[in-house]
């Protein structure tokens, strides 16, 4: 089985690198914070075999994709801009978009927004929502002493200088502890992804595990730390500096439906699912996505799922995509 290809694509004014493999109907894969389009090697060869062109970028401000210095440029719909540029630079007229993380916040809003040109969307982690009341600044939490680390995030230079500081460390904390390998989530379980000491930090309260969980070791650790060793973090922590600005742009379109085929997994240790409420949207997915094919929560897994779990996503993606 050949492995995948990596090109360099000149689109809205930038480099993009993106990872191809396969032919066939297009399947458009879309990394979270922190990761690389390296994140889906596993479906890569999986969708291929299985009859699929497979491409996943580098999304803008990541990996060998090129990082705009303007922190405005990194809004979801300067993202979605980049798909639909990806799409025509392969002379493709659609795409069946699948995400993580952030890459399912994206996914879900290109599916919105173009349906025309994204066909079908599957997202992990991240169920679709209806706009929120108000802005982000104004809806996480934060006192005198800790932030939601969204706020942490959205400082500039911030938290570039703790995660730089060592790369490996940062990524083995982050990966491990939003990963199922932390077991279920309670209020003692380290989060990397809930609130951050205005004082020591996010990375502090995140013990080192020392080793790697087992789905991420060698040389495929190896390949995301060299990747964030030279392309650093602010790339990846700008879409966070885009939260309000991606809340005003959402007034335009708020209210549209998902109208395409969708499907939409979780891990059941994901932290994103121990956030109050998060249940009860995903429950109340159908009113927003009324073609909503399955909502499933994979047991054992965690924030990274196509990393943790690629046997079972890629058997549910696939039989997705045969559906279609």
């Amino acid at each position: 089985m050949a492995a995948f290809n990596q090109s360099i694509f000149e689109i809205n004014g930038i480099r993009l690198s993106v990872a191809v493999q396969g032919v066939g109907p297009l399947v458009l894969l879309l990394h979270g914070f922190p990761e690389t389009s390296h994140a889906w090697r596993r479906q890569l060869a999986a969708l291929s075999e299985a009859g699929f062109h497979a491409v996943a970028p580098d999304l803008r401000g990541y990996g060998a994709s090129e990082s705009p210095l303007n922190p405005q440029q990194y809004t979801t719909l300067d993202i979605i801009g980049d798909l639909v540029g990806i799409l025509d630079a392969l002379g493709e007229a659609d795409a069946v978009v699948v995400g993580n993380d952030w890459g399912a916040t994206i996914a879900w809003q290109a599916a919105q927004l173009r349906p025309d040109r994204f066909r079908a969307v599957v997202a992990f982690g991240v169920p679709m929502m209806g706009r929120a009341p108000m802005a982000p600044s104004r809806l996480f939490p934060l006192s005198e002493q800790a932030w939601f680390y969204t706020h942490y995030f959205s400082q500039t230079g911030l938290a570039e200088s703790e995660f730089e500081r060592d790369v490996a460390t940062t990524l083995r904390k982050i990966y491990f502890w939003a990963s199922g390998e932390a077991g279920p989530r309670d209020d003692r379980t380290p989060n990397p992804f809930g609130m951050v000491s205005r004082e020591a930090g996010l990375l502090d309260a995140l013990s080192d595990p020392r080793t790697l969980p087992g789905w991420l070791r060698g040389a495929d650790f190896d390949a995301l730390v060299s990747a964030f060793t030279a392309s650093g973090f602010r790339g990846g922590l700008n879409y966070y500096r885009n939260l309000d600005r991606n809340w005003d742009l959402q007034a335009a379109f708020n209210g549209m439906l998902v109208k395409v085929p969708a499907l939409y997994l979780a891990g059941e240790h994901d932290p994103g699912l121990a956030i109050p409420g998060m249940r009860d949207i995903i429950d109340a997915m159908p009113t927003l996505v009324p073609d909503l094919r399955g909502s499933q929560i994979m047991p054992g897994a965690g924030h990274w799922l196509p990393q943790e779990a690629p046997d079972q996503v890629n058997a549910a993606l696939i039989e997705f995509l045969r559906q279609l």
